[in-house]
């Protein structure tokens, strides 16, 4: 499962700009816009977030963020399809196929959300389960429920036909062409049978035939389960939603250092989704991140040097000039993608240190925490790094001379 992932996922999920109202033509234009401008630093994932099923959001989006009994689109065993007003063409059966195809074509890779369990309403209905004589009441745990979406019970997992039914939506999804799942409600294992849930998702993407990347959310991720992620899964969520504030960005310095021991090849601790850019038009109203440039920039190197998967939550489409230029500073993901090692080495109520060592050589990222700007402490730092390239600017920091950091702002240093 892990093999084919060899470093961390970067890609585009729809969920910070448009939260439950995205459609195909809008899933489009933000391929197109990756494909042209992106891919070549590595950003290759597409992700549909939440509600693909549905289309009633519009209609009640000031009393419900997700909609009570919602009309979903479902086939006659027990699994969700597109909702063909959002998604054309998934019209006659053909689901997220067509979709995945386009995505594909464009030399990028598709991904789609899903909730933990079985959707309520084929509990009702009892529909079958693929390949069994069970029907969806028959696994479905009405007292394990999410709090926040009322989509789906959970799935027992003593219950026979349990398994078999995650076998079927992996089969459907690796018919269509899915390389990535992100799966909700089932990170921090709220439900008794959350871990016993993201057991049989990884038996089931075992068994589909395709490689697909498995995505667990929300968080925060228990530290102790740290090997059962790594068994099961890919990325995993060490924070709840993250969002363009200064007090999560400060606070997500803490969680890196204590997952950074369990980073390693295949399994990737994730910070979430980079806001950036525009965002909120399916919460109400489009916004421009609340994050100061210093802030993206400072954001950027944390999740690069603590190999975080980068997942941008922006509208692509709308990208300005310099959260382009963010998002393909190349030497930024060389050292990613190369980072054999990195820590937190220094840590005070005004800076931060982290390393990173890569085959290639070192890497030292300064952060300024505090809310005025200030000189760097070099005396922090081995005096290896006197000389060294600033990545962000290009031009060589040397010790003897002073640098001023921006107010949350961070240099990287590469030698």
């Amino acid at each position: 499962m892990k093999d084919f992932l060899k470093t961390p996922p970067m890609g585009w999920n729809s969920f910070d700009y448009y939260n439950t109202s995205v459609t195909e033509t809008d899933v489009r234009a933000n391929a197109d816009y990756m494909a042209k401008h992106l891919k070549k630093f590595g950003w290759e994932y597409v992700v549909v977030d939440i509600a693909w099923y549905y289309d009633e959001e519009g209609e009640t989006r000031d009393n419900f963020a997700y909609i009570p009994f919602a009309k979903v689109e479902i086939d006659e065993y027990s699994r969700l399809y597109p909702d063909p007003k959002k998604f054309p063409s998934s019209k006659d059966g053909k689901g997220f196929g067509p979709l995945a195809e386009y995505v594909h074509s464009l030399g990028l890779k598709f991904g789609i959300h899903i909730m933990r369990g079985i959707v309520r309403r084929a509990a009702y209905m009892r529909t079958k389960i693929k390949g069994t004589d069970i029907t969806a009441d028959k696994i479905a745990d009405a007292h394990s429920t999410c709090f926040w979406n009322p989509d789906m019970y959970g799935v027992n997992p003593k219950a026979k036909g349990a398994q078999e039914y995650y076998d079927s939506l992996m089969e459907l999804y690796a018919s269509w062409g899915v390389d990535f799942i992100k799966c909700d409600d089932i990170c921090r294992m709220d439900a008794a049978s959350s871990k016993d849930e993201i057991r049989m998702l990884h038996n089931a993407i075992e068994k589909c035939g395709r490689d697909i990347v498995l995505s667990l959310s929300p968080g925060p991720a228990i530290l102790d389960e740290q090997e059962f992620y790594h068994e099961n899964a890919n990325m995993w969520r060490i924070t709840d939603d993250f969002w363009d504030r200064w007090d999560l960005l400060l606070d997500m310095f803490d969680r890196c250092r204590k997952w950074q021991p369990f980073v390693k090849e295949g399994g990737y601790p994730d910070c979430d989704m980079l806001p950036l850019g525009k965002l909120g038009k399916g919460f109400g109203s489009e916004r421009t991140t609340n994050f100061t440039y210093d802030e993206q920039k400072t954001m950027m190197t944390l999740w690069c040097i603590f190999r975080s998967p980068l997942m941008l939550g922006a509208e692509m489409t709308k990208l300005d000039e310099p959260t382009l230029e963010l998002l393909t500073k190349e030497p930024l993901y060389k050292m990613m993608n190369s980072i054999t090692s990195s820590s937190e080495t220094f840590c005070n109520d005004n800076f931060i240190i982290w390393e990173a060592v890569t085959p290639e050589g070192n890497y030292a990222a300064v952060f300024n925490i505090s809310d005025k700007a200030a000189d760097a402490p070099f005396e922090k730092l081995d005096k290896k790094y006197d000389g060294a390239v600033e990545i962000w600017s290009g031009k060589t920091i040397n010790f003897a001379d002073v640098c001023t950091i921006p107010s949350h702002g961070a240099i990287l240093l590469s030698i």
